[in-house]
């Protein structure tokens, strides 16, 4: 059989595989991963009900690779809004507009699937942990870099964490029609951290020794 005919008799959902996730991801958030069956997912996309175990062995497999693959996503858009941007303040600002840009205006579902990942076992966990990391780590080494120039009072990861968690709760709040856009939005979260309460007065240096390394 020549390979114009194997393509040409391969299945139809064979080239489906982005939106089986995005269809997925998007149904894990709305109804909760146990509530969701691999029916419920095949038919949002007009596959036939098996037919997602062409691309993924489970349910399971379906959830790890919607999370792995929106945070390698999200990180990849991150890094190339960020190239050539030396000022790590106004960097910081580019990462908040560009999360939530992720988050609120483009299909990536990671950041409230997140629960769900206690549905995966030990393995699939860690990798979603790896990704996590690698995603979180550029924001460490810029709110570092704000620390050790004195525009933060600590770069404790903790800050790193709320910060996500403030960030990642506009999914439940934002509206595209309501009354702030999300350029407005991600400048006053910016504000909070770097001239609000968390951010050391102007002048003021980072007193020695009080400088915290992430973890």
């Amino acid at each position: 059989m020549t390979a114009g005919r194997k393509r040409q008799g391969a299945p139809p959902e064979a080239n489906r595989r982005d939106e089986l996730l995005r269809t997925a991801a998007r149904l894990f958030v709305e109804k909760g991963f146990d509530a969701t069956t691999t029916r419920d997912i095949a038919e949002a996309v007009g596959m036939r009900s098996g037919s997602p175990f062409y691309h993924f062995r489970s349910k399971q497999d379906l959830l790890k690779a919607a999370m792995i693959e929106g945070l390698e996503a999200g990180y990849r858009r991150l890094q190339a809004a960020c190239t050539g941007v030396g000022d790590p303040a106004q960097r910081l600002r580019v990462m908040i507009r560009t999360h939530l840009g992720n988050l609120l205006e483009s299909d990536c579902h990671t950041p409230m699937l997140i629960y769900e990942s206690r549905s995966l076992d030990a393995t699939a966990r860690a990798e979603i942990a790896a990704a996590t990391d690698r995603y979180q780590a550029v924001w460490q080494a810029t709110l570092d870099e704000l620390a050790t120039l004195g525009r933060l009072r600590s770069s404790a990861s903790p800050l790193r964490l709320l910060l996500f968690g403030m960030l990642n709760w506009g999914g439940q709040w934002y509206r595209p029609d309501g009354r702030l856009s999300l350029d407005e939005i991600a400048e006053a979260a910016a504000d909070l951290l770097l001239e609000g309460a968390i951010a050391r007065p102007a002048g003021a240096a980072a007193p020695a020794g009080k400088r915290e390394t992430p973890p």
